[in-house]
Formats: structure tokens, sequence, C-alpha cells
């Protein structure tokens, strides 16, 4: 917030400005405070507009129809003057942050926070269509969190049901990937486009991706209308009530009431708006807010320094939502700087699968520069990234191999993820974390969090070990620390846990057999299972259910652990299984393929013990592969059979580790990674 200036009112009818708290091109809004000590955003317009009648009508309307609303989910107008002098609105101070600014820096809400947000809203958008208007600008910073619930702001562009659209030729009718396909074509607009809008909010809150994407605003807008939604990181249960909300035809979405009963959330679910990191937040910010209003209230009748602005803010920020105003404002001074903007995840390049009687031949490399002491190649869409023998990250694109980034500055043994497929996670030799956006390489944060070893990511955080022993969930699009909890598992950097992230759930299995899941919201654990095996499995995660090796190979319910059903091992212990639908792929003495959803076998391959046990079998297209034990090389078997199709080596010294995607195998191997084609 900045101090009043020269020309700014000091009084605007029962409220004395006390600074300025953002400017757009209609007009100026400012913090005001009534002199029984009442808080308010209050909107003007500028003195130069105050004549322009469709500027006027506009400004009119944001009052009238946010006044025609009674909810208790939406920011109520306290007072307005619409005729005669200056025009001013003043709204309700909202000083919780909005839920995109929320979203971006605490990550998506689990399960029951997206069901008490989606219940809230659409039971506000019940009192907004109750008034006779439709919204029509639903998006995430339209809704600003409050300790008492969301609040909807804005109904600068909201209509009566009758109403047809504002636009003219040119301009954009709604924010893309949030306006139904009814608004994007122009066509008339009544409740169900709001319906339409919530459902890409609550897809955008449940995984932190937008359902509709893309670097042009033409492309998000064509996909609203023809193209499906790309929920794939929300939550099963929840993506089955989004579909409908999202449906092209609007006759076929459902009432915000039918919507109302769907989302019930849990009990006592709605303290989301009480306790954790995000709850704090928002408390934080209230009370800052307060604080400053107290703090202004007791200068003199002059407007406040801007020194003394600055010291009432050495808090943090406050985000203000005002209805009308279409905006938020960070009080602080100056503004941060702009960070890059995450792009949406690129395509996936799909190769062609070989003929049933084709050679095995690379699609490309061997490219050299690849360390394979290293984790394994990760595949993230079009570029597949991998240590470099210079102990930093490159990526390459995965169609040719040719090289479409470097991090130097990366140390690629302490390990490297992705994040939805938009992200690569990795630290440095100090110990810091940084994001990269996968396609580019451009980094996009970097935090001194002091990071041992990456663990797992789930989109929404990464989960690290730090050089002082502690678990470390870090928001993976801002780099912000959602909690530190001392190391719940034996363990150390030269042995850290393998991990999978999921579903609210973090499962750690160290290398002394006992597994334990933790919260991802809060790092407390839930459940546990001692005495697993004696080295450190990689768990392996399908819907809602966690597959385990070790002593014995086994099915749990991911969110409490429960036992479905296992298997013991025999000989030797069962390595990491490999997932795909009711197919799982997993290694003891042999090479077994099972049911996912009883551990029927299915068939195996002997195999005599001559396998990497450490790595889990990797499966594309209709070919299963694992790794000969040393440097022998790989073997390839046919997923319906079993039976053995390729063999591939190549000469040199050292491990071979591998992954795939895309109908390709990625290989790293004596300084080098090549890819090769699978069979249908």
């Amino acid at each position: 917030m900045n101090p009043l200036s020269a020309g700014d009112p000091l009084r605007l009818g029962p409220y004395r400005l006390l600074g300025t708290l953002g400017a757009g091109g209609m007009g100026k809004v400012y913090f005001g405070r009534d002199n029984a000590g009442r808080t308010a955003a209050v909107k003007v317009l500028h003195p130069e507009l105050s004549h322009d009648l469709h500027l006027a009508q506009r400004f009119v309307r944001e009052a009238v129809t946010a006044q025609a609303v009674t909810s208790n989910g939406v920011a109520r107008v306290l007072g307005a003057q619409l005729e005669g002098g200056r025009p001013w609105i003043a709204a309700e101070f909202l000083a919780g942050p909005t839920l995109e600014e929320a979203i971006a820096a605490y990550g998506p809400l689990d399960e029951a926070g997206l069901r008490v947000l989606a219940t809230a809203l659409a039971r506000t958008l019940q009192d907004i269509h109750a008034a006779g208007l439709v919204h029509r600008d639903l998006k995430p910073s339209n809704v600003v969190l409050t300790s008492a619930g969301p609040r909807v702001i804005d109904f600068g562009i909201a209509r009566p049901e009758h109403g047809l659209t504002l636009t003219t030729t040119g301009q954009i009718p709604v924010t893309p990937g949030y306006g139904a396909p009814e608004q994007v074509l122009g066509q008339r607009v009544g409740p169900a486009a709001d319906v339409f809008s919530l459902g890409a909010l609550l897809a955008y809150a449940a995984s932190g991706i937008r359902a509709y994407d893309g670097p042009h605003v033409a492309g998000v807008q064509y996909q609203v209308v023809h193209g499906d939604p790309d929920l794939r990181h929300v939550p099963d249960g929840i993506r089955a009530l989004l579909l409908p909300c999202l449906a092209k035809d609007p006759a076929h979405r459902p009432l915000p009431a039918q919507m109302v009963q769907a989302f019930a959330p849990p009990r006592r679910a709605d303290r989301i708006w009480r306790t954790g990191p995000l709850a704090e937040e928002i408390r934080r910010r209230e009370e800052s807010a307060a604080s400053l209003a107290s703090t202004l209230a007791r200068t003199d009748g002059a407007a406040p320094t801007r020194r003394r602005l600055l010291v009432s803010l050495a808090g943090g920020g406050t985000a203000l939502g005002v209805a009308g105003a279409g905006a938020w404002w960070f009080l602080r001074d100056p503004a941060p700087p702009k960070k890059p903007v995450i792009p949406a995840a690129a395509e996936r390049p799909v190769a062609a699968v070989l003929k049933r009687d084709e050679e095995l031949t690379p699609l490309w490399g061997p490219v050299t520069g690849a360390d394979s002491r290293t984790p394994a190649p990760l595949p993230v869409r079009d570029v597949v990234v991998f240590g470099s023998t210079d102990g930093g990250l490159a990526a390459h694109r995965v169609t040719d191999g040719k090289q479409k980034w470097t991090a130097p500055e990366a140390l690629a043994s302490a390990g490297f993820l992705t994040a939805a497929d938009r992200l690569v996670l990795a630290a440095d030799a100090e110990g810091s974390l940084s994001a990269f956006i996968a396609s580019t390489g451009e980094q996009v944060w970097s935090v001194p969090v002091s990071v041992g070893n990456l663990l797992a990511s789930d989109g929404r955080a990464v989960y690290v070990m730090t050089e002082e022993g502690q678990l470390q969930a870090v928001v993976a699009t801002t780099g912000k620390v959602l909690w530190s909890v001392p190391t719940p598992v034996r363990t150390s950097r030269a042995e850290p846990p393998a991990a999978a992230a999921a579903k609210g759930r973090l499962v750690l299995f160290p290398s002394d057999g006992n597994v334990i899941a933790l919260d991802t919201a809060t790092g407390k654990a839930v459940w546990d299972l001692d005495d697993q095996g004696t080295s450190a499995v990689t768990p392996a995660v399908i819907g809602d259910k966690v597959f385990l090796g070790g002593k014995t190979l086994t099915s749990r319910l991911l969110a409490d652990g429960k036992e479905l059903w296992s298997v013991p091992a025999e000989s030797r212990e069962w390595g990491p299984p490999a997932v795909r639908g009711n197919e799982m792929y997993a290694v003891d003495y042999d090479l077994h393929r099972l049911r996912t959803d009883d551990g029927k076998e299915e068939w195996n391959l002997y195999m005599g013990g001559r396998h990497d046990a450490a790595l889990p079998p990797v499966v594309q297209g209709g070919t299963v592969w694992i790794a000969e034990s040393g440097d022998d090389g790989l073997i390839a078997a046919n997923t319906r059979s079993g039976e053995e199709v390729f063999e591939y080596s190549k000469m040199g010294f050292g491990p071979y580790v591998y992954s795939g995607d895309g109908n390709r195998v990625f290989v790293a191997h004596a300084g080098s990674v090549s890819a090769l084609p699978v069979r249908p």
C-alpha cells in the first residue's frame, strides 16, 4: 500500500482514506475507515472518466449487482455514491489470499478441503442465481479465502440471467480456461455457465493445474469448446464429480444445489479454514490487516507517511479482495519481481512400435555425457533428463536425442524429480533446491533448504531429506516449505529411503524395512509396517493402492495401510514392482506377472537371480524390461506371454539404469544414453 498523494481525496462519504491499495485503467482503490472503526476498500472512478457514460454505467452495475445478492459467500458492498459528484463504491475489506495465490503457495487442496470449498462456492452460486444474476467470471483470482470460508468477488461483468455478452468484436469475453463454451462462442449465458466456471476452478484447486491450458488464448478457448479437460492429477473421487460440471452442453451440467449434495464434505472438514498452514496464513493476514487499520487510525488528520505505512507492514503482506474491483493487492512496497510463468505440460510425443519381426535398433543414441551412477533417466513429456558426467543435469529431446538444455549447477547424485510433468526439481552442491521448467530449463525458483536427497513428488509438493535429518515438504511451484519434521525412519544421505507420494500420502521404505506412511498435508504418521524387508524398495502407487516389495509382495490401501493381498518371497526378496492397469511385474528370483486386484500370478520368466534387484521393471508397449546383474545388459519380455523377445547390451563398464515413456525405453550405461523402441 502507498500513502495518499497530491490530488487524492481525504474522505469519500463516511470513509476517511488512509492509503492507496491499487490503481487501474478505470480508477483507484483506497483503504478507508469510518468513524466506527470499520475498514473498507473504497473504489472510485478516475476524474476524467466520470463523464464516460459506458464506464459510469458499468461502475454503477458493479454496485447494484453486488448489493442485490444476499449471501455470506460474497464480499458485501457497504455503501456507494452513484449520482452527483465522483462515484465511489465501498466494499468489505477481505484480508485473506485469493484461491489462486493459496494454491500457488501451498499446493492443491486435499479431497476433504476441496469438498468444503466446492460446497461453499456452490451455495454462493445458489444465492447469486436466486438474485437473478449470473456472475460470468468465476475463477481462482476472484475467490478470496477468509477464516469464515471463501468469498466471491468482482461483479464487474455480472448480468441478469437474460443478459447477453457485454463484449464487442475483438475483446476477450472471459478469462481463458474458465469461461463456458457458450461464453466463448458469444451465445446467451445462463446460470449453467457459472457451474462450468466452478468446475474449472475446482479442477485447478484439486491439482494445481488448469483443466484447459496452453501458450495461446485461441488454443485454450478452442479446447474449452471442442477438447477434453485435463483432469489427470485430480483425485478419482473428485474427477467423477467435475466431469458433468464441464459438459459442453449447458443442459447437461448439474445445478448448484446438486453440487452441494454431491460434494458433501466429511464431518469437521471445514477446519481447513481454522487449522493448518493455509489457515495460519489467513489468520496472519487478517491480524496484520487489523493491526494496520489500528495503526493508521491513530495518526493525525494528515495522510500517513510512507515510513509509517512501511513500519506498519513489517509483519508481512496482506491481500485485499474488493467486490467489483476484480483484483487483489499485496500490501508491499515495492512490488515483488515478476516470476517466470510455469507453462502447461508439453505434448507427449509417442514413438511408433516395431513390427512383429523387426530387429531391435536404437531410435537414437548413444549420446555421450550421461552418468549411469546417478538415478535413471527421467522422461518428462518432450524431454528426457539425466545426470551428466560433469555432475549436473542435461535434458535431450525424446524424439531425436538432441540437447534441449543443461543445468550444470545441479547435483544429479542427490536425485531429480518431476512435478506434474511441468517442472524438474533438483538440488545443487550447496543444498539449495531449484525448480526448472521442464521444456526449456528456465529456472523458476531456488531456495536454500540444505537438501541431502530428493525423495518423491506428487505434483503438488516435493519431499526432501535435509542434511540436518529433517524431512520437508516444499511446494513445487513456489519453493515454500509447507512443513518440516524429524525424519521418521533410519536413514543417511548414502542410504536414503525409497519413497512414493500420491493421494495425500508419502510412503517411505528405508533400508531397515520399517515402512511408514505420512499425511502429506502435515507430515504426521498415518500407518506403518515393520520388518517388510532388508533393503530400501521403491513403492508403486496406482489409484488408491500402494504395492510393496521385500519379504512379501503386498497390496495395501494407501489411505490406512490395510492389507488387500500378500505373496511371500521364496528364495529371494521381492524387488520393486511396476504397475500398469491390472498388470503388475516384479522380480524375486524370476520375473513374474501378477494381477493387481488379487495378486494371482499369470506367468513367470526364469531369470535365475541374474538381475539387478534395485531397479523396478519398465513396461512400455507390449514389452517389460529388466536389467541383468552388473554390466550384462537388458532383457525384454512379451507382456502377454512372458516370452523373452529382446536382449540389449553395449560395450563398456558400469550399471544400466533405465526408464520408459511414450513407447520408448531410455537406457544410460558407460557414459552415454540411448532410446530403444518397443513392440506392440
